[in-house]
């Protein structure tokens, strides 16, 4: 048995195979020493059990394993480390200073180190020619310093890139380092607390914030208007990071923006804002998410003193801002209980604003005007993310779960598929590609083949604004069956992926088809299918899991 943990992500091996994988909530930055134990009982403190046997060859890395070097320990060959690691500043860490002292742990090979230093990602992977700042034997360099990488120093509120490529005693071999990163905190302040756009705010709240970089006073402004805050001047300095307004109203926003003085400058902050609680929330889509469906449903959680609302939508933020029940965006009103609106279809790659204001006839503060929130429509087609699938109870006539939408081979024992969990949450909420949720599927090809078929509502026509491209995310298990991989529409168009062992692939992979492969009248596509083996001459095969995420059609690039 053996197991690799990077902070945030750990895999357990068994005999060379994964058995299991997932978020961990441990960090081992949390604690200055570890204490290694091996325990057999239901708990720590259960020691009425014992292990009547023998361990051999324990070992502790204090770097994370790859999946591969977990495989050769099992076969008796130890770990080795080509690449550089352990960096200092940590990757993804607040420096503050205007110079570092950047240091690493070398591979294990290596005799020398090249050296790569920039403001921009893409440049330092791709080594750029200024990024580059020589080869070297230590296992540091300075940078900041005249004569050094970045002359004239670090820069507040930059983030700095750095790649150290390994080097062997051939002087040929080089081991490319992975980008690491660290920013300098700014001028101005920041880490709000409240958090920019937090909502269900007490009103008592006392606010702070992280200081900017060598500030010395701060300037508080507050009030319950953007573009005052956002204008406001002369305010009284204070030495403390700390303000606590007077008792706030429920259901309502503010803004508030903090500016910092060095004692030779000041430097405005951001407005940032909050809501107190009571207040419409939980807006969905997400304030500011972007790639929505063109038919979207849109919901709200309603504010505890509210019994109607009144909603508001259109592409003007301005307009959705300042509207009333006699402006075009105003989209009607509703009562308590019916916190949904669906606007009519939408463009593609285009920016919606939306406001829902709530009342109550017998509050004296009543309306509550609603913040305006946004998302912005996809540029292709979603055939399915997988985002709305719940585990409500059939009864429930909310419920969605996902192996009511993507029918299986449960009922059929022809087909040896079976898509979700036993038991909530029934799709996969860890490994996913994007957003929230992916779909689990096991197959298992004794019967011959394994599919799930999903029918289509929308979008049925696969020529919409041009769409020439079927794509699909899709990741394996390196102990899967090498069954083929298929997708196919209208029950019997079938195209195979190319890779026969793509069921084996252990990363998120993008499966491209072009869909004139297809044959069909791509503009009336009835079902979707996502199977392994063969549909049309089922054989007996193996068996395993897929997971799949993020089905879409896209147009051709421009």
């Amino acid at each position: 048995m053996a197991g690799t943990h990077d902070g945030s992500y750990a895999k357990v091996f068994i005999n060379g195979e994964i058995v299991g994988e997932g978020p961990s909530g441990f960090s081992p930055d949390s604690a200055v020493e570890a204490n290694v134990t091996l325990g057999f009982g239901e708990d720590r403190d259960d020691y009425d059990e014992s292990l009547n046997g023998l361990m051999d060859e324990i070992f502790i890395y204090n770097r994370t394993l790859s999946d591969n070097q977990i495989v050769d320990l099992f076969h008796g060959i130890p770990a080795s480390f080509v690449k550089a690691d352990g960096p200092n500043p940590a990757n993804g860490a607040l420096h503050t200073d205007t110079w570092a002292n950047l240091s690493w742990s070398p591979g294990d090979t290596a005799v020398s180190h090249d050296v790569y230093v920039g403001d921009n990602f893409d440049d330092v992977n791709d080594g750029i020619a200024d990024t580059f700042y020589g080869n070297q034997a230590a296992t540091f360099i300075v940078v900041g310093f005249p004569g050094f990488p970045i002359p004239d120093g670090l820069v507040p509120g930059m983030t700095y890139y750095w790649r150290i490529d390994e080097l062997e005693e051939d002087g040929t071999t080089i081991h490319k380092g992975n980008v690491w990163s660290f920013t300098v905190p700014p001028k101005t302040a920041y880490y709000p607390d409240p958090a920019d756009g937090a909502e269900m705010v007490e009103p008592d709240i006392q606010l702070s914030w992280t200081p900017g970089f060598g500030a010395k006073l701060h300037t508080v402004y507050f009030g319950d208007n953007f573009d005052e805050v956002d204008n406001a001047t002369g305010g009284l300095s204070q030495g403390t990071t700390t303000y606590t307004p007077d008792t706030l109203k429920m259901a309502k926003t503010y803004y508030w923006r903090v500016d910092e003085f060095d004692a030779v400058e000041t430097y405005k902050g951001n407005v940032w804002s909050f809501t107190t609680e009571g207040a419409v929330g939980s807006p969905d889509p997400s304030n500011g998410v972007v790639d929505i469906e063109h038919t979207p449903t849109l919901t709200w959680s309603p504010g505890v003193y509210a019994d109607s609302h009144q909603v508001f939508f259109g592409a003007d933020e301005d307009a959705v801002k300042n509207a009333d029940t006699s402006s075009p965006e105003y989209k009607g009103t509703g009562n308590l209980g019916s916190e949904s609106y669906e606007p009519e279809k939408l463009l593609w790659n285009t920016t919606y604003y939306w406001r829902i204001d709530e009342a109550n006839n017998v509050n004296p503060d009543s309306p509550w005007t609603g913040k305006v929130w946004s998302f912005t429509t996809a540029n292709f087609l979603v055939v399915d993310d997988f985002e709305s699938y719940n585990d409500l109870d059939p009864e429930d006539p909310e419920s969605n779960r996902i192996f009511n939408a993507w029918i299986d081979g449960y009922d059929d024992p022809t087909n040896g598929s079976l898509v979700g969990y036993e038991n909530p949450p029934f799709a996969e909420q860890t490994i996913v590609h994007g957003g929230n949720q992916s779909m689990p599927v096991f197959y298992d090809n004794s019967v011959g083949y394994s599919e799930a078929t999903l029918t289509l509502t929308y979008p049925r026509d696969w020529t919409e604004n041009g769409v020439t491209t079927l794509s699909i995310w899709f990741r394996g298990n390196s102990d899967n069956a090498a069954e083929t991989f298929y997708v196919a529409l209208n029950g019997s168009a079938v195209v195979s992926h190319d890779n026969p062992d793509a069921a084996q692939i252990t990363t998120w992979t993008q499966w491209t088809i072009d869909l004139q492969a297809f044959g069909v009248n791509l503009a009336n596509v009835n079902t979707i299918a996502i199977g392994l083996g063969n549909k049309n001459n089922p054989v007996a095969g193996g068996s395993g899991t897929m997971y799949f995420d993020d089905i879409r059609l896209y147009p051709p690039a421009p």
